[in-house]
């Protein structure tokens, strides 16, 4: 079954997460669609942007949660996060958010890495590692510079969920438009209108903050992110949360 689907339109390449199963969370082979797809639009000298978008309610929850206990430990999977995000940094076109839905943990680092993200009144967004024992370390890579400090310590520390417009406030997102793909199209018009050259040699400008990030704490981010999903209070926290219950050590 294909997690991950592709087509190219007057210029624009969209790739749409297709796993509502599991809330579009990144498996193993939804990573590795959305991948190759990043590729394939890279070396398709027609396409100007990349459109990132979903189907149902739910842009993306994050790590799969199930398919980490299976895979013998938190490394494989904190791995191919870290090059997820960094593959749609580095990517040489701009890469636009399409976001209709909830999104949590892990992809608000897509978001983050995304040059543009607009979102509709149905999205929500929530960093929820701290409510499960975890620390949204790799996706901090992506979302530190986006986000104002003070959003970033009430946020990151109390998991809240918060709405489109919060989001666009901080800097999470670009906007949150009455019109979701009315605003959409008025970005990739523009991108229609712009040289891919002046492009590929802009995009890295805006970038660099966030690829000297990656340089100078990638390592020990993924550290981090694997420790703690291999730690007692993050395996309660998972299990809690797949048991649908208050983990252990939440206090009254």
């Amino acid at each position: 079954m294909t997690l991950a689907h592709y087509e190219v339109e007057r210029s624009i390449a969209t790739i749409t997460m297709d796993s509502p199963a599991n809330r579009n969370a990144l498996s193993a082979q939804l990573v590795g669609e959305v991948t190759e797809h990043l590729q394939a639009a890279t070396a398709d000298d027609t396409v100007r942007a990349v459109v990132l978008t979903h189907t149902g309610r739910v842009f993306c929850a994050g790590a799969d949660l199930k398919e980490q206990s299976s895979e013998g430990g938190p490394q494989t999977g904190t791995q191919r996060m870290l090059g997820l995000l960094r593959s749609i940094v580095e990517l040489p076109k701009p890469v636009v958010a399409r976001i209709d839905g909830a999104v949590r943990a892990g992809g608000l680092g897509i978001v983050g890495a995304c040059d543009v993200a607009l979102a509709s009144e149905a999205a929500s967004f929530a960093f929820t590692e701290v409510r499960l024992g975890l620390a949204p370390a790799i996706i901090s890579l992506t979302t530190l510079g986006r986000m104002t400090e003070r959003a970033v310590s009430r946020y990151y520390l109390t998991g809240e969920t918060f709405g489109a417009a919060v989001a666009a406030t901080t800097g999470l997102i670009s906007a949150a438009p009455a019109d979701l793909d009315a605003e959409l199209e008025l970005v990739l018009d523009a991108f229609r209108a712009c040289s891919p050259q002046g492009l590929a040699e802009t995009k890295p400008l805006t970038s660099r903050a966030t690829l000297d990030a990656f340089h100078d704490r990638a390592r020990d981010v993924q550290a981090q992110s694997a420790r703690l999903f291999g730690s007692d209070e993050a395996r309660e926290g998972m299990l809690a949360f797949l048991e649908k219950r208050p983990p252990r050590w939440a206090a009254e």
